[in-house]
């Protein structure tokens, strides 16, 4: 049975800032909420993969994740720079008819870069699976995971409401590159500690 500890776990490191919700904001803001749900469904789908790999192979996880992490963290950081510089540039939707948001494949393949989120799959994986079962952690972390993410699109998609003036658009996209940018700093740091 899973306990209260693994609900809060969950809900911390879903609703908290990181790379997934401010793109997931970001493509609320330029896209809506509709459009973002394939985004949605990929972010939870790489989530659920990750925690299914942690679970499946721990004890092999934890000696190949020490022996990858500063691999990992860079070329994360080096997409999460990209992506930054992506945002940056970004001009409102209607002025750029090819404009897209991610898709569920994009979003699910991010999950493989995204070192938050490699770092809640394999503390969930590590803290609550052998006493849980994999399944149930699993089910539960779909149910935590899914309305935490689901805020940050929605938040972006009302947002996006009051952003139709371009300069305001824009300044919202250069405050997501620059938050972008920062996580990826943080993360470097620590990666380099």
């Amino acid at each position: 049975m899973l306990d209260p500890s693994f609900f809060s776990y969950v809900t911390v490191m879903s609703i908290t800032p990181g790379p997934n919700n401010l793109l997931l904001a970001t493509s609320g803001v330029n896209f809506g909420l509709r459009r973002t749900l394939p985004m949605i469904s990929g972010v939870l789908l790489g989530c659920l993969l990750q925690t299914a790999l942690a679970g499946l192979a721990l004890e092999w996880l934890l000696s190949w994740m020490s022996a990858v992490r500063l691999p990992l963290t860079l070329v994360g950081c080096a997409y999460l720079l990209w992506l930054s510089w992506k945002l940056w540039r970004a001009a409102a939707p209607a002025r750029r008819e090819k404009a897209q948001p991610m898709t569920i494949a994009g979003a699910l393949c991010f999950q493989a870069v995204n070192p938050k989120a490699w770092i809640m799959a394999t503390n969930v994986a590590l803290l609550w699976s052998a006493q849980s079962g994999l399944m149930p952690v699993m089910l539960g972390f779909a149910l935590v995971n899914l309305p935490c993410i689901l805020v940050w699109a929605a938040m972006g998609d009302r947002l996006g409401v009051h952003l139709q003036t371009p300069w305001k658009r824009q300044l919202f996209n250069s405050v997501m590159a620059l938050s972008l940018v920062a996580t990826t700093l943080w993360m470097l740091a620590d990666v380099m500690r």
